[in-house]
């Protein structure tokens, strides 16, 4: 009998409702996996977007009740966007990192470094509100997976994602901003290669690849599949994983 090949499956759920302040996502998603007929299994991991995590712990701002600073308006008229927009943008961040050409690039109080500190109109009031990333996603990804294990007896990861650029590269990828009951780095340091080569230094940010392969599924516009269910995919667990894990301190940082 010949070795098994390897495979994972990349399930979107879909019928979700549209997500509310206060609504429990993990009954959502068990809810929703009984309606199309998928198992929750032990080892499956679920990819949640941001957004509707957001929603549910009421990190929904409208624009008409922010008051800019007038920090926040000598920003918003030099790099010609909404002063609110900028403002909101600022609460959520640790510092600027880079600005300018229309951009906006902080350091979030997470250390996530991206556009805007991940602050988002889309899909939300018609451009009248945005959210912004949970106060603790890596604790938001755990209550879900707490929940998830209570409805169904199963143990799953739980990575939450949001959608970030990458410096040098064109386009936008998904990336774990919340991980729970996984260690998000794989460390093949000390493993050999094909040819016997010692590996020194290799580290792969797993929940980020899970991350961008939901994304697949997820997609950005009214695909309205926000949770999407891999399987098959060997992680390792862990009950301290955390998506900051993942952030390169910037001391380390050789462009910063």
């Amino acid at each position: 009998m010949g070795s098994q090949v390897p495979e994972i499956r990349i399930i979107g759920l879909t019928g979700l409702p549209l997500i509310k302040k206060g609504d429990n996502i993990a009954e959502l998603i068990v809810e929703a996996t009984k309606k199309l007929n998928i198992g929750i299994e032990d080892g499956d991991i679920v990819i949640v977007c941001q957004k509707i995590v957001s929603k549910a712990e009421g990190r929904v701002f409208r624009l008409d009740e922010v008051k800019p600073s007038p920090f926040a308006e000598e920003i918003a008229k030099w790099l010609e966007k909404d002063p609110r927009l900028v403002e909101i943008i600022l609460r959520e961040a640790r510092g600027i990192v880079r600005m300018g050409d229309h951009h906006l690039i902080t350091q979030t109080k997470h250390g996530f470094v991206c556009a805007n500190s991940a602050v988002d109109r889309s899909n939300v009031n018609g451009g009248k509100s945005v959210t912004t990333l949970p106060v603790d996603p890596d604790e938001s990804a755990r209550r879900i997976r707490g929940e998830i294990k209570r409805l169904t007896g199963r143990d799953v990861a739980v990575i939450i994602s949001d959608t970030h650029g990458r410096p040098f590269r064109k386009g936008a990828i998904n990336v774990a901003v919340g991980v729970a009951g996984m260690k998000p780095i794989r460390r093949d340091v000390g493993k050999e290669d094909l040819f016997s080569y010692v590996l020194k230094t290799t580290y792969v940010a797993v929940a980020d690849e899970l991350a961008s392969a939901a994304e697949l599924i997820m997609g950005q516009s009214s695909e309205r599949i926000p949770v999407v269910i891999i399987k098959g995919y060997r992680f390792e667990p862990s009950e301290e994983g955390r998506a900051t894990d993942i952030v390169r301190p910037m001391e380390k940082d050789l462009f910063y």
